[in-house]
């Protein structure tokens, strides 16, 4: 039978890598807000003879994933893994000059919408599956304020669960992939040379060894 993962920041970057990896062993239900970038991962997992599920939704919309996790119930009844790549990366900017707007848009995707769907995805989960999240190393340096506090934030929530499931399940994992020559990462280091860092799809390949 069949696994499911479902992968929710699937369309760019370490999420569509993972989604890619992943369809090897598993169907894939692929969320993210870009159209394009999800029929692309979708023509590359095709290519390989895997098979996807396209959710062209924004995980700050509730009711939104509310019906995608339901919809996954009806169809499949469960979860074997859950990949939580989803985040908004406000502008560098000095803590005293931090945006609303940039603060609220990166409270409501990294920390509220993950809250949301940690609810809506334990029971999908249950106790055999695993939910991964992903820790930020270049989050704690001057200028990070806005992402820097909200992935932080992030992160003791998949703390917390992780402590509070050690025992029942699901598994909770937090990986700290290596720098990625990432869209965000180049807007964060505008003119670094990417030559040094690890492609997405080799870390992919490292996490998954951990996880699977």
């Amino acid at each position: 039978m069949t696994k499911l993962a479902l992968i929710t920041g699937a369309s760019r970057g370490l999420g569509a890598a993972l989604a890619e990896a992943l369809s090897d062993t598993h169907h894939i239900v692929a969320v993210a807000r870009t159209v394009g970038g999800l029929e692309e991962l979708d023509d590359r997992i095709q290519a390989k003879g895997g098979s996807a599920t396209l959710a062209p939704l924004d995980v700050t919309n509730a009711d939104a994933m509310a019906t995608l996790c339901r919809s996954i119930y009806d169809r499949w009844g469960s979860l074997d893994l859950w990949v939580h790549a989803a985040v908004h990366a406000a502008p560098l900017t000095p803590a005293a000059h931090i945006d609303a707007k940039d603060m609220a848009k990166s409270v409501e995707t990294n920390v509220t919408a993950t809250a949301t769907l940690i609810t809506y995805v334990a029971p999908l989960l249950g106790t055999h599956g695993t939910a991964v999240f992903f820790e930020d190393s270049t989050a704690n340096g001057k200028f990070f304020g806005s992402y820097g506090a909200t992935k932080s934030a992030q992160i003791t929530l998949a703390k917390c669960w992780q402590a509070e499931t050690a025992n029942s399940g699901p598994k909770v994992v937090i990986a700290t992939p290596p720098p990625l020559p990432t869209a965000t990462r180049a807007r964060f280091f505008p003119g670094e040379d990417r030559a040094p860092l690890t492609s997405e799809r080799d870390a992919a390949q490292s996490i998954l060894k951990d996880i699977l």
